[in-house]
């Protein structure tokens, strides 16, 4: 489901505009469609035949993103695997101050190699109501006032309904433009669309390398965008916006965490309106890839910051339930498939 099919239903039962914007944005709350005020209860502003409506599209609408399961982590966040309606899952972030993260795809085609996603390849995009419909969800556990697209898939990949569902969150759902961050591998249609959009969010920009030949083997499928080519339209967004870049590059030790690679952010970046994010991998023991050693990532940290180039380490939330983006909905989806061959009898 897209946004507007969600507000022609509403037409479709009888709504009139100032309903339907009314009913969108309680649904953004994750309240009822038909939740009134104290000295204003629904059969006071709702027709009756929007009334009767109502309940058929509430399940429908609840059906969009359910709760499979909640995973609370030490720092703060929880991890949520959510069920979409067809059965197929993905999953959500509630972050430590009031935000979320949330996904536009099922499974990624970018296959970024330290990526559990990417391993499933792409099974299907996510409509623009779905997108949202993770936030009315999140909203009945707790505030959220940043919503960032960095989970489940590549928002490039779908870039017409994660649009809408940005404006709407930057409209009606009452999010900060800046606080609606919106990440990539780097895809030409960004820089075309988003300087366009009513609604235009913050950027983030996934380096990972600033070795052209590197940064295509990490990311195998992404465009072949230089490096210094990638940054030079990051840098024209920012300063279009007034937002900072957020360049992202998860450290995978031996491979980007040397001194080359240190120096190449220094040229690439220094003078740049940026904010480097440095995320240590989140590895497991007989993983392929290993985060390097707490005293490596403060001196990296140390030599970039000192050097005039704003670093912050950005663990990845959930680190101690094995939380990495993509992990628990691999874990559910090996449930499912045991449990599919033991009811076969295999």
């Amino acid at each position: 489901m897209r946004i507007p099919d969600f507000q022609q239903r509403l037409a479709d039962i009888g709504a009139k505009p100032r309903h339907i914007g009314r009913m969108t944005r309680a649904w953004l709350k994750g309240l009822p469609l038909d939740v009134g005020r104290r000295q204003q209860q629904a059969e006071d502003f709702l027709p009756l035949s929007v009334r009767e409506g109502l309940p058929a599209l509430n399940a429908e609408l609840d059906g969009l993103a359910k709760l499979r399961s909640e995973h609370p982590a030490a720092d703060g966040s929880a991890r949520l695997l959510v069920e979409l309606a067809d059965g197929q899952m993905v999953e959500s972030v509630l972050l430590p101050r009031d935000g979320l993260c949330v996904s536009s795809q099922v499974g990624c085609a970018v296959g970024c190699v330290f990526c559990m996603t990417g391993k499933s390849g792409l099974l299907r995009q996510l409509g623009s109501a779905e997108i949202v419909a993770q936030v009315a969800l999140a909203r009945r556990f707790r505030p959220v006032k940043k919503v960032v697209f960095m989970g489940m898939g590549e928002p490039a990949h779908n870039l017409d309904n994660v649009l809408e569902a940005i404006d709407l969150l930057g409209t009606d759902g009452g999010i900060g433009h800046k606080n609606l961050v919106f990440s990539t591998v780097g895809d030409m249609r960004v820089f075309e669309r988003l300087p366009q959009q009513r609604v235009k969010p913050a950027l983030a920009l996934s380096l990972h390398s600033t070795d052209a030949a590197l940064r295509q083997a990490l990311l195998p499928r992404a465009p072949q965008i230089a490096p210094d080519e990638l940054i030079d339209l990051g840098e024209t967004y920012a300063r279009a916006t007034g937002f900072p870049i957020q360049y992202q590059w998860t450290l995978l030790k031996g491979i980007n965490d040397n001194q080359a690679e240190m120096d190449g952010i220094l040229r690439l970046l220094k003078g740049k309106y940026a904010v480097m994010n440095l995320i240590p991998y989140n590895s497991l023991e007989d993983d392929e890839y290993q985060r390097p050693d707490g005293d490596r990532i403060v001196q990296i940290v140390r030599y970039l910051h000192s050097r005039g180039v704003l670093t912050k380490v950005r663990n990845s939330a959930g680190q101690d339930i094995d939380g990495g983006c993509g992990q628990l909905r691999a874990r559910a989806e090996q449930v499912l498939n045991r449990k599919g061959r033991v009811d076969r009898g295999v």
